[in-house]
């Protein structure tokens, strides 16, 4: 017979539903925050603070580097996936510290590079304006994009076409944001080059970054400004993985496992502790109050919790392993709540998997998650990595799971198996930019709180008060006895119209 018998159904999202209580009348969305913890943090850092309660998945069709930069300019984080080589992956990483900071350190041209080279590294870097040293390191100049035409300058030395340091405004060993900020919009320059006292460049900072600072409001970033980067590790090739991601400057480590209740797992996050303890690293995924307790003992900073719910995940077909999410997440709560009075240390917990609308993100944050993992979501946006494709007249974009077909290369090493898949293949609809699309879900998620009276996620948590739904009352919140017109109805998931 079994170990362990439970008779009771597990519950998923989609059968709970908010109780609304007292609104008081400063409750409105514009008193409301959303900043939760991503992590555990003993000094309580800035950094490890998101502005939004939404990360992406680490998946190959949805957390590349562009999602990387768009979500920590709008307050959230993705979770880079690490289903690829270790060198992309810490290149990726490099891409989002570097794209956005106070202070940049970008890549230097040598004065007698011819442009056909640096026009080579300029489509794969993305930048458009360079700093040049001599054979000596010393600053001599920038070129950007406006100095040069490959087609007419191709074999043109870089000196010959830079700006001479003569030309340019620089500043000397400046090392406070604000008093850069100063000296650039003083310049009426668009860059202004710091270096020390030989005349070595130390970093850049420019105007663009001033003005975002002022269109991205939540943005997430470590002290020097720089965007805040999270990659995913498998527990295989670990310790060469996260030497690299250290050196890209990662912020946060997760491990990316279907099942987190492991000694593998363990072993990983007690490695990274004692070689790098400065690294946060988020464990997971587990669904019972055992392996949230194991993976903290562990030393995970945060914990991923779900199994087998996402849209494109087929463990529970294929395995039978799995827990609705809503059952999940009031069991571990229990036992982090227990835990934070043993012990003081607040573990932030990460609701993933089967989470399908924004009422299923408002209700794992009224259950007691701290934030919420996604992929469909994000895979449906323009910064996601996948190319748009027309089908039928729809714009659409490829979706895939981890342990599909289509990443069969990386499978046997995610799940120590390859003889049969735990995700599929599919398109989701093509939504735009994320920025149009985050306005209206966040809407969404502080009007729910306010009908709780809660002006924060941790109120949200106190406050919330629940109830199971009949399966006749879920469909008799949607729209019925009208008829649709076959527009809403092509957008719309409704199985039943009579």
């Amino acid at each position: 017979m079994a170990k362990k018998i439970i008779t009771e159904p597990s519950r998923t999202l989609m059968e709970y539903r908010l109780l609304p209580g007292y609104t008081p009348a400063d409750c409105n969305p514009n008193n409301i925050s959303l900043r939760t913890p991503l992590v555990y943090s003993e000094d309580n850092e800035k950094k490890y603070y998101l502005n939004i309660p939404l990360v992406s998945a680490a998946m190959q069709s949805v957390s590349g580097d562009q999602m990387g930069i768009e979500l920590a300019k709008l307050g959230g984080a993705a979770f880079i996936f690490c289903s690829q080589s270790t060198e992309s992956e810490a290149k990726m990483v490099r891409k989002i510290k570097n794209h956005k900071a106070g202070f940049v350190k970008p890549k230097t041209m040598k004065a007698d590079m011819k442009v056909k080279e640096m026009f080579e590294i300029r489509k794969d870097s993305g930048h458009s304006t360079f700093p040049v040293v001599d054979e000596n390191g010393l600053f001599a100049g920038l070129i950007s994009k406006w100095d040069y035409d490959v087609s007419l300058h191709a074999d043109c030395l870089i000196k010959d076409r830079m700006i001479k340091k003569e030309n340019i405004q620089v500043g000397t060993n400046i090392t406070d944001l604000i008093e850069a900020n100063r000296a650039l919009l003083e310049s009426h320059k668009s860059v202004l080059p710091i270096l020390d006292e030989e005349g070595k460049l130390i970093s850049m900072v420019f105007r663009k970054d001033i003005n975002d600072q002022l269109d991205f409001p939540l943005e997430i970033h470590d002290k020097k400004k720089r965007l805040i980067s999270v990659a995913a590790i498998n527990t295989h090739d670990f310790q060469e993985r996260v030497r690299a991601l250290v050196d890209a400057e990662v912020d946060v480590i997760a491990i990316d496992s279907s099942d987190g209740y492991t000694q593998y797992q363990a072993d990983a996050i007690k490695w990274i502790n004692e070689n790098y303890p400065t690294i946060p690293v988020i464990g997971g995924n587990i669904i019972t109050k055992e392996g949230f307790r194991f993976l903290v003992e562990a030393g995970a900073k945060a914990i991923k919790v779900g199994m087998g719910g996402g849209s494109i995940c087929i463990t529970q077909e294929q395995k039978g392993t799995g827990r609705g999410l809503a059952t999940t997440i009031i069991e571990v709560i229990e036992e982090r709540d227990k835990y934070f009075k043993e012990t003081g240390k607040y573990i932030p917990v990460a609701a993933d998997g089967g989470v399908t609308s924004t009422k299923d993100v408002t209700i794992a944050l009224a259950l007691g998650a701290d934030y919420v993992m996604m992929g469909r979501y994000f895979a449906r946006m323009e910064e996601s990595p996948t190319d748009k494709i027309v089908v039928n007249n729809r714009v659409m974009k490829p979706y895939w799971g981890e342990g599909s077909t289509r990443a069969q290369n990386w499978k046997a090493r995610r799940y120590n198996q390859g003889k049969f898949v735990e995700g599929v293949e599919g398109m989701v609809e093509y939504a735009g930019h994320l920025r149009d699309n985050l306005e209206e879900t966040l809407a969404k998620i502080k009007s729910s709180m306010g009908t709780c009276g809660a002006m924060n996620i941790s109120e949200f948590h106190d406050l919330a008060e629940l109830e199971v739904v009949s399966a006749l009352s879920i469909r008799e919140g949607k729209p019925h006895d009208i008829y649709l017109s076959s527009e809403n109805i092509d957008n719309q998931d409704y199985n039943s119209l009579e």
